[in-house]
C-alpha cells in the first residue's frame, strides 16, 4: 500500500511511499522472497533525515508490533516488541519505581527506533547509550534465518545492530535493563552562565554531580554575552508529587513561510535567558518537561515552514572543544543564519557496545536550521569542515545532507558495518554516504 511518510526534519516532502507490515516482510523473509527486494524499517519517524526512509524500496511499519511482553518487576527486566512508543512505555512503569536508563529529546521515538540508532540522552556520562542498556534481541535476516542476539551469542551482529540504523534485519523483540528511581519526577537545578568557558568549567564540575546535565545555548547572543545559556542539572526525586500539567498545544497547520527567523528566535532567547535566570536554584519538575519540552507543542517541525529543518548535531573531542564549539557558533553568525534549538553536553566516557554508535568521548552541539537551499547547505558544509578538522563526528541519524566523506571520516569502521548488512534491505542515507563513490 502507498502512505505518506516522512522523516521528522520534513526536508522531503509529500512523498507516499511503499509500506507494508512487519508480518508481511517476515513472510517474505521466511520464504526468501526478499532477495530483490529493498526493505527499511520505520519506526515513528523521528529521524530528523533520510536513515529512516528509502526511495525505490518498501518501508515496514514496526508500529504494528507494539506489545510489552514481560516485565521483571523485582529486577527491572523488560522484554518487549520494537513497536513499542517510549513515552507508552514510560506511563506503563509510572510507579513501579523503574524508568529507561536513557531517553531521548522525545518520547515519541520506538524501542526499536532507539535502538537502531542507539540514542543517547543527559546522561551519557552516568550510563552511556541507550544500548548500554540492551541485554539481548531477536532478529529476522532476509535469508530465512532469526538469530538471537547478546554480548555473548551472535555478537558480532549484535554489536552491527546496535546503531546500525535498521540495516541489519528485522528485530522483533528487544530486552533491556531498566534504571531503579525513586520518582519519575526530577529535581532540577538551573544555573545561569554568561560564556562558554563558564559551561565548561561547570559541565566539568557540577554536572559530573548529577545523573543529568544539559546545556541551552543563545545562539545569537554577540559580544560579551557571546556564549550564554542556562545549565539544567537533574536528579530523581525522592518521591512523586502532585505537579501541575501544562496545557497541550500545537500547531494548527502548516504556515505557508518558517515563522522561526532571525528576528523572532532573538526575542525568544532573550525572554527564555530573562526566564531561567528568574528560575536559577533547584525545584521539581515532572519528568515530561525535563526531558521532552518540545513534545508539549505538537508538531512544533511545522514552524520551519514547508520546506523543512536540517539538524546537526556533531561531538567534538575533549582537547579541541574550548576552540571548536565557538567557531561553529562565530560560523553561524557569519552565514546570518539563527538556530531554534541550540544544546550543548557532554559526552562521558562509558564505550557502547554498537559497531556505529555516535557518542564518544566530547562535547555535542545541536543546531537547527530552517531549510533556505543554497544558503544553508553552505553553512552546513562549513561546520562539517570544523568539525572535520577537530577530528569530531556528525550524528548520522540526526542528518539529511553530509557528504560521503564527512560520514567516513566519522565512522572509520562503516565498512564493518557493510559486511553486516542485509542485502535486502537499504536506506536513503546508507545509499548517500556508505555505497556512495
Amino acid at each position: 500500500m502507498q502512505k505518506p511518510v516522512e522523516s521528522f526534519g520534513r526536508v522531503n516532502r509529500h512523498k507516499h511511499r511503499e509500506v507494508v507490515w512487519p508480518a508481511q516482510a517476515l513472510s517474505a523473509f521466511q520464504t526468501r522472497n526478499a532477495a530483490k527486494s529493498a526493505y527499511l524499517p520505520f519506526g515513528n519517524g523521528r529521524s530528523y533525515g533520510d536513515s529512516c526512509l528509502t526511495t525505490k524500496g518498501t518501508h515496514i511499519d514496526m508500529r504494528m508490533m507494539n506489545r510489552i511482553l514481560s516485565l521483571d518487576i523485582n529486577n527491572g527486566i523488560l522484554t518487549a516488541e520494537p513497536g513499542v512508543i517510549l513515552g507508552d512505555l514510560i506511563n506503563h512503569l509510572r510507579g513501579s519505581g523503574w524508568f529507561p536508563a536513557v531517553v531521548p529529546g522525545t518520547q515519541f521515538v520506538t524501542l526499536g527506533g532507539a535502538l537502531a540508532n542507539d540514542i543517547h540522552g543527559k546522561n551519557h556520562h552516568v550510563r552511556g547509550t541507550f544500548c548500554n542498556q540492551i541485554l539481548s534481541f531477536e532478529i529476522a535476516r532476509s535469508d530465512g534465518c532469526v538469530m538471537n542476539c547478546s554480548r555473548l551469542e551472535n555478537v558480532e551482529m549484535f554489536a552491527a545492530t546496535i546503531g546500525g540504523m535498521g540495516l541489519t534485519g528485522i528485530v522483533t523483540k528487544l530486552t533491556m535493563q531498566l534504571a531503579k528511581v525513586s520518582a519519575h519526577d526530577i529535581w532540577q537545578r538551573t544555573i545561569a552562565f554568561g560564556s562558554l568557558d563558564d559551561y565548561f568549567e561547570l559541565i566539568d564540575n557540577e554536572g559530573e554531580l548529577h545523573e543529568y546535565a544539559v546545556a541551552w545555548i543563545d545562539q545569537l547572543a554577540t559580544g560579551k554575552s557571546f556564549g550564554r545559556g542556562l545549565m539544567l542539572l537533574g536528579d530523581h526525586a525522592e518521591a512523586e508529587v502532585p505537579i501541575r500539567k501544562a496545557l497541550p498545544l500545537a500547531v494548527p497547520f502548516q504556515p505557508p513561510v518558517g515563522v522561526l527567523n532571525g528576528a523572532s528566535l532573538k526575542l525568544f532567547n532573550m525572554a527564555y535567558h530573562w526566564a531561567g535566570q528568574r528560575k536559577t536554584g533547584s525545584q521539581i519538575v515532572n519528568a515530561q518537561s525535563f526531558f521532552f519540552p518540545l513534545d508539549a507543542v505538537k508538531n512544533w517541525n511545522w514552524l520551519y515552514g514547508p520546506h523543512g529543518l536540517y539538524q546537526h548535531q556533531s561531538v567534538i573531542p575533549l582537547e579541541a572543544a574550548r576552540d571548536t564549539i565557538p567557531a561553529l557558533l562565530r560560523a553561524t553568525h557569519e552565514f546570518g543564519e539563527a538556530s531554534f534549538l541550540t544544546v550543548l553536553k557532554k559526552f562521558g566516557s562509558v564505550v557502547s557496545p554498537g559497531l556505529l554508535s555516535f557518542p564518544r568521548p566530547g562535547h555535542t552541539l545541536t543546531l537547527d536550521f530552517p531549510n533556505r537551499g543554497n544558503r544553508t547547505l553552505a553553512l552546513l558544509d562549513r561546520l562539517d569542515d570544523l568539525v572535520l578538522q577537530a577530528g569530531g563526528a556528525i550524528n548520522p541519524y540526526k542528518d539529511a545532507r553530509m557528504s560521503s566523506r564527512m560520514f567516513k571520516a566519522s565512522f572509520t569502521n562503516w565498512q564493518a558495518l557493510e559486511t553486516y548488512r542485509d542485502p535486502a534491505i537499504v536506506s536513503d542515507f546508507w545509499t548517500r554516504t556508505a555505497l556512495a563513490p
